[in-house]
């Protein structure tokens, strides 16, 4: 499956690949991704069943990594910088241990290659309650989706994939079956054949410090997967920690990459 892509400044720089988290799209990193562009090519993804993607019934790491592959095919890239955060940052690290070769280096925000326990079931449960056939406005589905999820923040990062179809009818850009379907390899580790390490390539970790999604108790794993790993822990922000602290964010990875070159 090819995934749909916006480039930002293609004919300059090393090529950057930036791939979003659940529920969002690569629109989420447009500013960031003009701020990278000022140095280098930027090209955001968005993965399958999230965005202008296709939709596809089966989503897991293993796939999700084979349509970052054949969309760096159909660009012609064999090597990339990787950027993902949270779910993006998964499918990273996957088609890092796959093809390591592929990848010239990685930037993992505020993830972990571990499983975590189910964390979205009130998301779920509310999106399924928006009665899409009958929706009014987004009002009415910020009024009823902030009944599960009371963090109206949240709720409006949902909600930037409502929009209207050609019918005039409202939709999700995301598909929200395939999600919940899959929800257990969603939440699942990037898995590896082998046991020695995978990719032995520079690995810039960032997480927000207050975030629970990376934990000391991580550490086995990164060292295992990515044995050349930095932590780095950015102080007032928690898991979107590149919308709550963009700038900082953005100039992070900005010196990570430039100490590559």
């Amino acid at each position: 499956m090819l995934l749909n892509t916006f480039q930002f400044n293609p004919t300059g720089g090393h090529p950057l690949v930036v791939l979003h988290g659940l529920f969002g799209s690569q629109d989420n990193w447009r500013s960031q991704a003009l701020e990278w562009a000022q140095g280098r090519w930027v090209i955001t993804m968005d993965l399958r069943n999230h965005g202008m993607s296709g939709h596809h019934p089966l989503m897991n790491y293993a796939t999700m990594a084979e349509d970052v592959c054949g969309t760096l095919d159909e660009l012609g890239l064999k090597r990339v910088d990787l950027l993902g955060h949270s779910m993006g940052g998964k499918v990273a690290m996957q088609l890092a241990i796959n093809q390591p070769q592929r990848v010239n280096s990685l930037v993992i925000a505020d993830i972990a290659p571990v499983a975590y326990q189910p964390s979205h079931q009130s998301i779920l449960a509310g999106l399924n309650s928006i009665d899409l056939a009958t929706l009014a406005s987004r009002k009415q589905a910020l009024d009823l989706l902030i009944k599960y999820q009371p963090d109206v923040q949240v709720c409006q990062f949902l909600l930037k994939s409502l929009y209207k179809n050609d019918a005039g009818e409202f939709a999700l850009r995301y598909n929200l079956k395939a999600i919940k379907d899959n929800y257990q390899a969603i939440s699942a580790a990037p898995t590896s054949s082998i046991k020695l390490p995978c990719f032995s390539g520079p690995v810039l970790i960032l997480k927000g410090a207050d975030s629970h999604y990376i934990l000391a108790d991580h550490k086995e794993a990164f060292d295992t997967l990515l044995p050349n790993a930095e932590l780095k822990i950015m102080t007032g922000c928690g898991h979107w920690l590149h919308a709550e602290k963009p700038e900082l964010f953005c100039r992070l990875v900005t010196r990570f990459l430039d100490s590559l070159v």
